[in-house]
């Protein structure tokens, strides 16, 4: 059913959710998935982050998937799904279509599309992002951070 290099197998089996560790296992299948709109509305709901991106979040490919990958992380926000682009280019024209959004990298949280690297950027800049990871149920790291400076210069 699915060929997993052995190399991965480590790092896939660590994986922490069942559904990102699915995710990983259909990186490396053998098949092709068909990307319809209905398996792409599925795949953005079935986790609380989900990321189209060049690479992967341990090695981006382009500087705006690093961009949103870094941003997440300051966030605290490691355990989220991804789908690497460059390895599918059915997926990489689908998801554009599907969002009405020409670039890569992409960012859905709870099945709605949020925007790309300079929507991201913006909303960390500006501190919605913190507010927009509350309402999909996870606290940013730098909302507890601010909270721990506050009782200690109480």
């Amino acid at each position: 059913m699915f060929t997993v290099r052995r190399i991965f197998a480590p790092r896939i089996l660590s994986q922490p959710s069942s559904s990102a560790l699915w995710l990983r296992l259909r990186q490396f299948s053998d098949q092709a998935t068909k990307w319809t709109d209905e398996e792409l509305k599925k795949t953005v709901k079935n986790d609380k982050v989900v990321v189209f991106m060049k690479g992967v979040p341990t090695q981006p490919m382009c500087g705006f998937s690093n961009a949103v990958v870094q941003i997440l992380r300051m966030h605290g926000v490691e355990n989220f799904a991804s789908y690497n682009v460059l390895d599918d280019e059915e997926l990489r024209q689908k998801i554009k279509e599907f969002s009405q959004w020409p670039t890569i990298p992409q960012v859905y949280m709870d099945g709605e599309f949020v925007g790309g690297c300079d929507i991201l950027l913006q909303m960390h800049r500006d501190g919605d992002l913190i507010e927009e990871l509350k309402k999909v149920g996870i606290k940013s790291a730098l909302l507890e951070k601010e909270e721990e400076n506050d009782k200690e210069n109480s």
